[in-house]
């Protein structure tokens, strides 16, 4: 899928384009079958997916193709154990996440990497409660908002993520909405939408 007139490509505009199209149930308006073979050719031995073929394993890329192949009702095509395991790796000992190896934590990366194992079902495989506190450690106690980590400036960007990541996590402290993982919208509003039709369609291996 091409993003601009200049022929950009990039697995995001696989998901984009799915999921806008989605709203308006007219995903096949577009060459699905394409679509998700561009998709199936940007994952890795490694069980994550890159930006285009042969591009490196990025948890934000992670969350676009698995969304993308979610809508696409696709999930099969996914190496969910392999994957599984390398966005579990993605914690670090501060129990926040980052978003390839030997990078920093990042708040945003709560969503990244959790939307994606919510997807796989396998949101436990990560320390849940260690996350919320790394998350809930980079917000700013005077001015609100979270950043993206402790003692940065706290920015819409991040606040957003970090507030779903914490509604993946289940935090309890504050009383959050249910947060759907392929759309980042509440529960309610994607059922309202007719919208939730991807968990029925996963794999039935993946329901337990």
């Amino acid at each position: 899928v091409s993003g601009d007139s200049w022929g950009e490509k990039d697995t995001r505009f696989a998901f984009i384009s799915l999921a806008i199209l989605s709203f308006f149930d007219s995903v096949d308006s577009i060459d699905v079958t394409g679509v998700v073979g561009y998709v199936e050719r940007s994952m890795n031995y490694d069980g994550g997916f890159g930006s285009e073929p042969g591009g490196e394993s990025h948890s934000a890329q992670v969350f676009t193709c698995l969304a993308a192949l979610a809508i696409a009702r696709k999930l099969e095509i996914v190496d969910r154990e392999r994957l599984s395991r390398w966005l579990a790796e993605r914690q670090l000992k501060c129990g926040g996440l980052n978003g390839r190896p030997q990078k920093l934590e990042d708040v945003c990366y709560s969503w990244w990497v959790l939307s994606s194992l919510k997807i796989l079902g396998r949101v436990h495989w990560v320390d849940c409660e260690r996350l919320c506190g790394f998350i809930l450690s980079a917000q700013d106690p005077v001015a609100g908002g979270i950043a993206d980590r402790p003692g940065d400036m706290a920015d819409v960007y991040h606040t957003c993520f970090g507030i779903a990541g914490l509604s993946l996590a289940g935090f309890e402290g504050f009383d959050l909405e249910q947060v759907d993982p392929v759309y980042c919208m509440p529960v309610s509003v994607v059922e309202r939408a007719g919208l939730r039709g991807w968990i029925d369609s996963r794999p039935e291996s993946w329901k337990d």
